[in-house]
């Protein structure tokens, strides 16, 4: 199932076209968010996940209701649903499914957002003060070795005050929902988050199945000035009516720039020509540089990318921050994107992204650790649904006591 979003027309897009010229039987159906295809739900993102979090559930409980009645009843029938979403938890008990949590942001952001309990108990949760000093000291998350986090790397629902906006609801909910799930999938490679999958492990059924193939006008302006500074060529996707470029940027740059609305980023990325990616952090994005080899500029927005950046600069070193404090200033831009195509700072990221892309090269072999996983979970869920049903609900808390 899918749920329409962005406008994309999936009936015109077959997402799964690939997989069935290879000979799998896949079907699919589109849900309706309830809004028509030109609303624009990331300007209105508050409306269209106030929608999604108290009418979307009853459009997907009919759905599955309506397949589940008209199929046979000896096929065994399962739920593949994103962590965000609150409602598979509900709706696989009702039709007594099991219940596969899919996330798909990095390891250490699920494993924070599942011990919200014990942050709050501590204070951490939410984050209060001043950002800059605050340090969080995740040794009381179980299985993780003591680790000290900047608040100002947390994910923005942690410096949310508001108990009551769309945001934290849906994430505090969530993640209590998810400790009903039978499985969960993550998409990051083990070798690159061991520590926080094995600590997931040691909660719930957790399986590391990654890499998975699925602003500000004063910034923008200042971001534009700093690559006019840097002499770089460059490639710069920006929305379709998105004016953000300052007066003249266009004319300035067209002898070294190209400014699309929509390119294949894989097929950029891939490119030998490319020396470096500025980004905001998305974590697919992040796993796409590092299969891809390319090293990056960060300037995380806002949800998980401070985190994802943590990851990046931090403790992968595979990239570098565009500005170390709050402001975009043009000349430290140009610096930066000077240092990342020719320095000694280029040559070091260039080394750990050169090992980086090995591992996640090697993670997607044959006999490497993506597949090993997928198939681990593929088998722990046959069994599962071989098993007693009746014994099924009580799957969770069963599991952490036997660990």
């Amino acid at each position: 199932m899918l749920a329409k979003a962005d406008g994309v027309n999936v009936a015109e897009a077959d997402p799964f076209i690939r997989a069935r010229q290879s000979g799998l039987d896949i079907r699919y159906t589109t849900i309706s968010d309830g809004f028509p295809p030109d609303f624009d739900r990331i300007l209105n993102y508050k409306q269209h996940w106030e929608a999604i979090f108290l009418d979307f559930p009853s459009r997907v409980d009919e759905l599955i209701g309506n397949i589940i009645h008209s199929d046979d009843e000896a096929f065994k029938h399962f739920l593949v649903a994103d962590t965000l979403y609150s409602l598979p938890a509900t709706i696989a008990y009702k039709y007594n499914m099991l219940n596969v949590s899919f996330w798909t942001q990095p390891a250490l952001v699920f494993t924070l957002y599942y011990h919200l309990d014990l942050l709050r108990e501590k204070g951490y949760f939410p984050i209060q003060g001043d950002e800059e000093n605050v340090i969080i000291d995740a040794n009381a998350i179980p299985g993780i070795e003591p680790i000290k986090i900047k608040a100002k790397y947390l994910t923005s629902n942690f410096h949310d005050l508001d108990e009551t906006s769309i945001t934290r609801r849906i994430t505090v909910e969530a993640f209590e929902k998810v400790k009903q799930a039978d499985f969960i999938l993550i998409n990051t490679v083990d070798e690159l988050e061991h520590e926080w999958v094995s600590a997931m492990n040691q909660m719930q059924p957790t399986y590391a199945i990654g890499p998975v193939n699925f602003t500000k006008l004063d910034v923008a302006e200042e971001i534009a000035n700093g690559i006019l500074l840097s002499g770089v060529h460059f490639v710069w996707v920006i929305r379709d009516g998105a004016n953000i470029l300052p007066y003249g940027f266009a004319n300035d740059s067209k002898d070294r720039g190209v400014i699309v609305s929509w390119c294949n980023q894989n097929a950029v990325l891939s490119n030998p020509a490319i020396g470096g990616f500025l980004t905001h952090c998305r974590w697919n994005s992040i796993l796409e540089f590092i299969c891809c080899g390319v090293p990056m500029i960060c300037y995380p927005f806002f949800a998980d990318q401070p985190t994802n950046r943590k990851l990046v600069v931090d403790d992968w070193k595979v990239g570098t921050n565009l500005c170390e404090g709050t402001s975009v200033d043009r000349k430290e831009v140009a610096e930066k994107i000077k240092e990342l195509i020719s320095s000694e700072t280029s040559n070091s990221l260039r080394g750990e992204m050169k090992r980086m892309s090995s591992v996640v090269h090697k993670a997607l072999d044959e006999d490497g650790s993506t597949h090993k996983n997928f198939h681990r979970f593929l088998d722990d869920l046959w069994a599962k649904a071989a098993s007693d049903t009746h014994g099924r609900k009580f799957f969770t808390s069963q599991y952490r006591e036997n660990r």
